[in-house]
């Protein structure tokens, strides 16, 4: 395993390609309606990243044919735009996104519910978001990797939700997927030691039944073996001196 530590000035610049990030995410999420496709929301995606001077990071990465990550109920991830998936009222949506700006990328996700959803729904949505936020709490200099991971764990498992175990976070910097990976559920080990510097996307994503998953024939698109709906929310963190920097959020 090879962590690249950030300088000061790195982390600046991923910090402006986060919240450009952000503003995006921001702008998809007021301009989800029901009857809207799923294209339409790369579209609207791509066109933001580009006139904001960023690059679709995504797009054409491994093969993957869009710039936003549209996946829709019991997709768990990668789903693929298409003009024949239409949003339905009481659907939820996971917007999975990332851009590059001056060769830094950013990479975060968020889950939305559209129109009025069901309460187990809505539920899903906000533990999967504050497990983010308790495993966070984990990222400090001087713990270790895997605290995160068990933090995370621990505060989702008493909902009986499923941890998705075949994907996880990872590294961020000047490439999209840097060392070291982040599982999302308790590991034997603490793995190695948070420094200042270090740039991570931590990505929880929890099924609201068996945490089984499965691949469809576009070998992008993971969905849950049992049909149950799953939510997910990264976002891109720095680890500083005192507490972690999200990087991925718009200013308060």
């Amino acid at each position: 395993m090879s962590i690249i530590i950030k300088t000061d000035d790195q982390i600046e610049l991923m910090r402006q390609s986060g919240h450009l990030l952000a503003k995006v995410h921001e702008e998809l999420h007021q301009a989800i309606h029901p009857g809207m496709s799923t294209l339409d929301i790369d579209t609207i995606g791509e066109k933001l990243i580009r006139q904001m001077g960023g690059i679709p990071n995504f797009k054409n990465y491994e093969g993957y044919p869009a710039s936003i990550c549209v996946s829709v109920n019991d997709e768990v991830v990668h789903g693929i735009p298409h003009a024949e998936h239409i949003l339905q009222e009481g659907d939820i949506v996971s917007l999975d996104a990332g851009l590059i700006y001056k060769g830094w990328h950013s990479d975060a996700a968020r889950t939305w519910g559209v129109g009025m959803i069901a309460p187990e729904a809505q539920q899903l949505i906000d533990v999967t978001k504050q497990s983010f936020f308790e495993g966070i709490k984990m990222a400090k200099a001087g713990n270790r990797l895997f605290d995160i991971s068990k933090a995370i764990d621990a505060y989702v498992t008493p909902y009986g939700y499923g941890i998705v175990r075949e994907l996880t976070g990872h590294g961020i910097g000047q490439h999209l997927h840097e060392d070291p990976m982040i599982p999302n559920y308790r590991q034997l080990r603490r793995g190695v030691k948070l420094e200042k510097g270090m740039a991570l996307a931590i990505e929880p994503m929890i099924n609201l039944g068996s945490r089984e998953v499965g691949w469809m024939d576009d070998d992008w698109t993971v969905v849950t073996y049992d049909g149950s709906i799953s939510a997910h929310y990264e976002n891109t963190i720095a680890i500083t001196d005192g507490e972690p920097e999200i990087l991925t959020l718009l200013d308060e």
